[in-house]
């Protein structure tokens, strides 16, 4: 498992509701949501392979519209 990155993350606080609810909705933390997002925007602009140590939020992908 490769090693996570601890950081502050500063949001308005409708942004972040709007988060949870999503989260919620698909079942995971706000963490892995935020972890999910980010994952998928970067294979989406191709700046991160699919092979590449993928974290254990993408595999749920299913759950969740695009």
């Amino acid at each position: 498992m490769s090693k996570k990155k601890t950081f502050v993350l500063r949001i308005d606080q409708e942004k972040f509701d709007a988060l949870e609810k999503w989260a919620a909705d698909d079942f995971r933390s706000t963490n892995g949501q935020l972890e999910w997002i980010i994952d998928n925007a970067l294979k989406k602009v191709g700046r991160w392979k699919k092979g590449s140590s993928d974290t254990n939020t993408t595999n749920q992908s299913n759950n969740s519209t695009e």
